[in-house]
């Protein structure tokens, strides 16, 4: 692929959702639903705007990484993706398995081991959480090598001539008023049918299969997306549509959450409109970065790259942190823009510091090795 052909609003529309799971984690210190390490006061009154994003922000970001899959992809053979999926994906999948989630155990269940040390020596006692192995927020890493090689046949076919009626056809649905909603229809229905056998979004794998196939779809449209000047023009001009039906969505959330007191009918009613929100939600945002994100700047580039390490890092750091803070007695604006503070210049400064100068660290954190003349530039 040519770099003039770059879709830099995808960049930074990566670079604005990692973001969001970054502070997304920060309230999760603060908030009552369960985490690892939490703040001697909880706050109710975050749980309305952190569950309005929870609902959008992860499927979009699968969304971003089936576009981001057709730009990398370029000229590379199915083999040579494959292989490259392998080195970025599962290689800082197992380092960070073995080095940073299991402080982030540790940290939960500090009371139990004498020392960090200690507790490694017990990382395979069980699975988490009765035991101590998991993978916690590399859950997403899992996923999308999963999803990226059970997506390679239907990567194949769209590559060749045979899926041109299918793309065609496509295209004539994005082009029409409101068609980008229409693409929730698939997700519906899917959703409708797994979620009676696995209701609940676990991070597990092997009991995730309703939301596993969720991300799938949105994985696959990213790709649709990324190779449709269509679908990308469709997002741009109705982008105040689809806000304005995600507002609508949202509205009729709250009102008819309400006023349901039947059970079995608020399950649904609720799993329906957490799917419209997230797909309208979503595609009104990029509709947006489209729009008015179109350009490229050297933070752009240098964010880019950093995201991934940073992703890694964020969590631990956050507990890390957290775990030191949490019974202070301090405001609750300055205990957040503590923990804020220094776990985003923390974890930036591994990854200037410890990170991005050496080829072993790039590699098992995610990243290309840099060139022995590209060493030597910034030595200069």
């Amino acid at each position: 692929m040519d770099k003039s052909d770059r879709r830099y609003e995808i960049d930074w529309l990566r670079i604005v959702l990692i973001a969001s799971v970054f502070l997304f984690h920060i309230g999760m210190f603060f908030n009552p639903w369960h985490w690892h390490v939490k703040n001697n006061v909880q706050y109710p009154q975050l749980v309305e705007l952190m569950g309005f994003l929870h609902c959008w922000r992860m499927p979009l970001l699968f969304f971003v990484s089936g576009a981001g899959t057709f730009l990398a992809f370029g000229k590379r053979s199915i083999l040579e993706y494959a292989k490259e999926r392998n080195k970025r994906l599962m290689l800082p999948f197992f380092f960070g398995l073995f080095t940073l989630v299991p402080i982030q155990v540790y940290l939960e269940k500090f009371t139990e081991y004498p020392s960090l040390w200690n507790f490694y020596t017990h990382v395979f006692d069980g699975v988490y959480p009765e035991g101590n192995m998991s993978w916690h927020h590399l859950w997403f890493i899992l996923y999308l090598f999963f999803l990226s090689m059970i997506a390679i046949p239907i990567i194949k076919w769209l590559r060749s001539n045979r899926s041109q009626n299918f793309l065609n056809f496509i295209n004539r649905i994005a082009c029409k008023k409101g068609g980008m909603l229409l693409f929730v229809i698939p997700i519906l229905i899917s959703q409708l049918i797994l979620r009676q056998f696995w209701p609940n979004s676990t991070h597990g794998f092997i009991d995730d299969w309703a939301y596993m196939f969720m991300y799938f779809l949105y994985f696959v449209y990213g790709y649709l997306f990324a190779n449709s000047k269509e679908m990308t023009k469709s997002v741009i001009s109705q982008r105040y549509l689809n806000i304005l039906v995600a507002t609508s969505v949202y509205i009729c959330y709250r009102v008819g959450g309400e006023l349901i007191v039947n059970d079995t009918v608020y399950r649904y009613f609720h799993a329906i409109m957490d799917i419209m929100l997230a797909w309208s939600t979503g595609i009104a945002v990029l509709g947006f970065f489209c729009r008015y994100m179109r350009f490229n700047s050297p933070f752009r580039k240098h964010a880019n790259e950093a995201i991934y390490p940073f992703y890694l890092l964020h969590q631990p750091i956050i507990l890390l942190f957290g775990f030191y803070i949490k019974d202070i007695e301090m405001n609750i604006v300055a205990k957040a823009l503590y923990l804020t503070v220094a776990s985003f210049a923390t974890s930036i400064g591994i990854y200037l510091l410890l990170i991005r100068p050496f080829n072993f660290m790039r590699v098992v954190f995610g990243l290309k090795p840099q060139k022995k003349d590209q060493r030597q530039l910034k030595r200069v």
